[in-house]
């Protein structure tokens, strides 16, 4: 009915909608810096990797480009970007672990967080790429709280371009918390 491509879509969307319900209860978000509240935020992005993934553990640098609408207070919600940079020491199709990299979220109200990323973990189920992340903010909303980062989705390419050209990159639904 759906194909191997749409239940992958249809897994990962499950996967960020349950990541949603389980890290932002009503009325916990905030602006992050003095209130002890959080900031949630839910999108979408693109990942590019250089070099491609293979099967073969290589160093690789991911880069993504998000956009998200992030909750900052309890009922008030902005539009965001995100622009993000990971080193992985040994990334391949199917796992990757370790590695570290730095994400800058610009809010539509004037403001950003700059978050250092020290640990990532991906793992490739049923052809749907999940990577979590976890470090802190360093600069602007949330300095000094804790993060966590989830990215879902489908690989561009087919899964068999792991034993040819690679997989150079992925589209993906994101949730990014910066916790309270």
């Amino acid at each position: 009915m759906f194909g191997k491509r749409g239940m992958a879509v249809a897994l990962g969307s499950l996967l960020l909608v349950g990541s949603t319900v389980v890290w932002a209860p009503a009325g916990q978000a905030g602006t992050g810096e003095g209130e002890g509240r959080g900031v949630t935020c839910t999108g979408s992005g693109e990942s590019r990797y250089a070099p491609p993934l293979t099967l073969v553990p290589q160093p690789t640098h991911v880069h993504g480009d998000i956009t998200y609408t992030c909750t900052v207070a309890p009922g008030h919600t902005v539009p965001a970007t995100g622009s993000s940079d990971s080193d992985l020491p040994e990334a391949v199709c199917v796992a990757v672990s370790g590695g570290s990299g730095v994400e800058t979220v610009r809010y539509a109200d004037g403001r950003r967080s700059l978050i250092v990323y020290d640990n990532a973990t991906t793992v490739r189920t049923a052809g749907v790429l999940l990577l979590e992340q976890s470090g802190h903010v360093v600069e602007g909303r949330g300095k000094g709280h804790p993060v966590r980062r989830t990215v879902a989705g489908p690989p561009r390419e087919l899964p068999t371009d792991c034993l040819t050209s690679g997989l150079r990159g992925w589209s993906n639904g994101v949730q990014l918390e910066i916790q309270p």
